[in-house]
């Protein structure tokens, strides 16, 4: 059963998170409301994922991730960042911290789960099989290879990354900005069209499953699975 850490000095928040969560799945939930609770817990219970609110009470959340990534008892922890909506710049320091997710309040329940579920997922499949299934499509992370339908596909190393972020993310919208660090390391958010042209390449070379990966106008990509 996974263990979830939510961080948040509004129990009302954590309550909401942990009741939402808990529908149809078990997981095991632990809470802190301020930013030394949370790192105390965490490097004592070591949870398999964090739900992290940035604006903390004695250590604000960027900080406390900073603690939680020097720590070797929690740098592989997996952490979603919670953020005020609109605060470009809390976004911005926590994809450059390197946060594995972020949501901005308030937010979708539905969202919260599927992104809880799908990093939760990822991160098993880091630790375990080299082999990403969903559907027809199926990666070999070591050999970086596709097969589609049971048929080899080219393509690119970048090509490879970028079809695996959004099957690993299944049905959850990832932003441009996000896929740019993800993917090229870019550090910032800045208009490009290198996202464009590389997911326009993917789709052809996918043929008539290149419509799994959905163009979300204005904000960036989602694949939904078979």
């Amino acid at each position: 059963m996974p263990t979830i850490l939510i961080v948040d000095d509004e129990e009302d928040i954590r309550e909401l998170i942990a009741v939402n969560l808990l529908r149809g799945e078990e997981y095991k939930i632990l809470e802190a409301g301020n930013g030394l609770e949370a790192l105390q817990l965490a490097r004592k219970k070591r949870p398999d994922l964090v739900i992290l609110d940035l604006m903390l009470p004695e250590m604000n959340g960027l900080d406390v991730f900073a603690r939680l990534r020097e720590d070797a008892r929690t740098k592989d922890v997996p952490v979603i960042m919670l953020t005020a909506r609109g605060r470009l710049e809390e976004k911005i320091a926590g994809l450059e911290l390197g946060a594995d997710d972020y949501l901005a309040k308030p937010f979708s329940p539905k969202e919260l789960n599927l992104r809880v579920r799908n990093l939760l997922r990822r991160t098993n499949s880091r630790q375990g099989a080299t082999v990403v299934e969903s559907g027809p499509f199926s990666l070999d992370r070591n050999a970086l290879r596709l097969h589609l339908d049971g048929k080899a596909i080219e393509l690119t190393a970048t090509e490879f990354k970028l079809l695996l972020i959004l099957i690993e993310s299944a049905g959850v919208t990832q932003e441009r900005g996000e896929l740019l660090r993800r993917v090229w390391g870019y550090s910032d958010l800045i208009q490009t069209r290198t996202l464009d042209t590389h997911i326009k390449r993917l789709r052809e070379k996918l043929g008539e499953h290149g419509n799994s990966i959905e163009t979300v106008r204005g904000v960036g990509y989602r694949f939904h699975e078979a």
